[in-house]
């Protein structure tokens, strides 16, 4: 029997170790893990699966922000589900699906609008994510558009949003420097 509890309760070089066994020791290199870096996650929407003693998933949130790109507008503030991560021989279990219910049930008591994640579609949409209301969205780094989802937590949350998904200000020097101008300086 899977029970989902808070990401505290578990060891962190476990999760470590079940992110490696997931997606690689390079997973690392992926854009979005620049948008994670120097970045706390939400502890309060860390959660992890054990099934008795052993931990099967782990699913964290990351508050990110999106930059209007042809305004002076304010960011807009959102969250970054993800990694999900699933004991390779637990894949199809329902155990990512559980966590994801359970964490954006959570996000939406915490009064957050809007999550996105780069993943599959045909995945993900069925915890009603979609590309509508993402298109007009980049990451600082190469992505396929197609992979980039949103879901809005609050209705209209989505609507007319275009951008650049960043580090939220609070998160360093570099909040919100592009990964191409931290590579082209000096």
């Amino acid at each position: 029997m899977i029970n989902i509890r808070p990401f505290r309760e578990a060891d962190p070089a476990a999760v470590e170790a079940l992110l490696d066994r997931s997606f690689g020791p390079d997973r690392q290199k992926k854009t979005v893990y620049r948008l994670r870096e120097g970045v706390a996650a939400l502890p309060e929407l860390g959660f992890v699966a054990f099934d008795n003693k052993a931990l099967r998933g782990s699913l964290q949130f990351w508050p990110i922000q999106i930059r209007p790109l042809q305004s002076d507008g304010a960011p807009v503030p959102a969250i970054l589900l993800g990694p999900l991560a699933v004991e390779p021989a637990y894949a199809g279990r329902g155990i990512g699906m559980g966590l994801m219910r359970v964490g954006l049930q959570r996000a939406t008591q915490l009064g957050h609008k809007l999550v996105i994640l780069v993943g599959d579609l045909p995945y993900y949409s069925r915890v009603d994510f979609q590309r509508v209301g993402a298109e007009g969205l980049r990451l600082p780094g190469p992505v396929d558009p197609n992979r980039v989802l949103i879901r809005a937590l609050v209705e209209g949350a989505a609507r007319n949003l275009e951008g650049l998904i960043e580090k939220p200000a609070a998160s360093g020097d570099h909040a919100t420097d592009t990964l191409e101008q931290r590579e082209a300086a000096p």
